[in-house]
């Protein structure tokens, strides 16, 4: 499928790692945690990917990240632990501006994303975690788990990005064994073009050693979970584990082996109906009068937006802002170009359909 309108945008983490994000779609703002297999534009060409992103950008404005070591991030980082994972992702949003929205966390996303909102308390409305886990397998109390652990990790080390039609079915079979072939060779392609076989091998032993059920307790706001009954990557325990951890957590047990979605999985849309109903799709939450950002604006650039919309000229604007007219110039650049327009009538026109221009100044 084409690629919608996005722009892939890039901030400096603590150790001045480069994190790529991304930001397409309309509605209520909704961040989605990082994980490994991920690359923001190859995303939009991968079969099963693009049209659970088509789905997403449909309902809700999406943020992306593509974690360190993955994507368009910077590929081969020092640092690759759990608490490097989280604070790209505190970057990421902290670049883009927003300050509240719903947090989406899937596999070891779902880890960072729990993180995130216990660190976070103000800022997240919504948890939404799917096939998550609070332990990685060498935290969990299994006889087999170290072995099972270096196992995998000794077969991404020796079969990750080659040609090796065994490695392929069993890293695939793992992770979707409903899918169809095409969905399955869809996988192959996009796990050789997110990370490299040593990045890769480096973030599974960090994933092996998650532990978040301390911070999981101190989860405060609503959070909704789905885990496949059936889940060959991640064991439904873990789920209903999670479930038992966040306070007033809701579990939907979902019919399926699946640890990644396919469209013809009858829980597929089960997904998006209770989804949905979490968090409605409906105008963006990021309207004036509130403290959210629409799209990717930064919070000066929605003032300034929003002043526009008033039909304020552009000293007026550095007046009420107390800016000089040139940076009221270049955030005004910037802002057509993030939404899409090439001139100040078309902007105001997109800003009062959005719902700016209500405020007196």
């Amino acid at each position: 499928m084409t690629m919608p309108r996005q722009q892939s945008r890039f901030c400096s983490s603590f150790d001045a790692t480069r994190i790529a994000f991304a930001i397409a779609g309309n509605g209520p703002l909704m961040v989605e945690a990082p994980h490994w297999l991920s690359h923001l534009d190859f995303d939009w060409q991968s079969r099963y990917r693009s049209r659970y992103l088509e789905r997403m950008t449909s309902a809700y404005t999406l943020l992306r990240t593509n974690q360190r070591g993955c994507g368009l991030s910077d590929r081969d980082p020092a640092d690759m632990s759990f608490e490097a994972m989280v604070r790209d992702l505190e970057a990421a949003v902290d670049s883009a501006g927003w300050t509240r929205f719903a947090l989406l966390g899937q596999s070891q996303g779902g880890a960072y994303a729990v993180e995130y909102a216990a660190r976070h308390p103000d800022r997240v409305t919504h948890l939404i975690l799917y096939g998550a886990y609070a332990r990685g397998r060498s935290m969990r109390d299994s006889q087999y788990a170290a072995a099972d652990v270096e196992t995998q990790i000794r077969l991404v080390e020796l079969g990750w990005g080659g040609d090796d039609p065994a490695f392929h079915h069993f890293f695939a079979m793992r992770f979707m064994p409903d899918a169809t072939p095409e969905d399955r060779q869809a996988m192959v392609e996009l796990q050789r073009a997110s990370a490299a076989g040593v990045s890769a091998s480096r973030i599974l032993r960090t994933l092996e050693m998650i532990d978040v059920r301390e911070s999981a307790s101190r989860v405060r706001c609503p959070t909704l979970i789905m885990h496949a009954t059936g889940d060959l990557a991640v064991p439904f325990d873990e789920g209903r584990l999670l479930a038992t951890l966040i306070p007033d957590a809701r579990l939907v047990s979902l019919d399926s082996r699946n640890h990644i979605r396919v469209e013809q999985d009858p829980t597929y849309e089960v997904f998006f109906e209770e989804l949905h109903a979490f968090v409605p799709p409906g105008p963006s939450a990021a309207t004036p009068g509130g403290n959210v950002p629409p799209a990717n604006l930064t919070s000066r650039e929605a003032e300034i937006l929003e002043r526009l919309a008033q039909g304020l000229d552009n000293a007026q604007i550095a007046a009420h802002l107390d800016l000089s007219e040139k940076t009221v110039r270049n955030h005004i650049t910037h802002i057509f170009d993030k939404i899409g327009v090439e001139n100040r009538g078309k902007a105001i026109i997109w800003a009062r359909t959005a719902g700016f221009g209500r405020q007196t100044s």
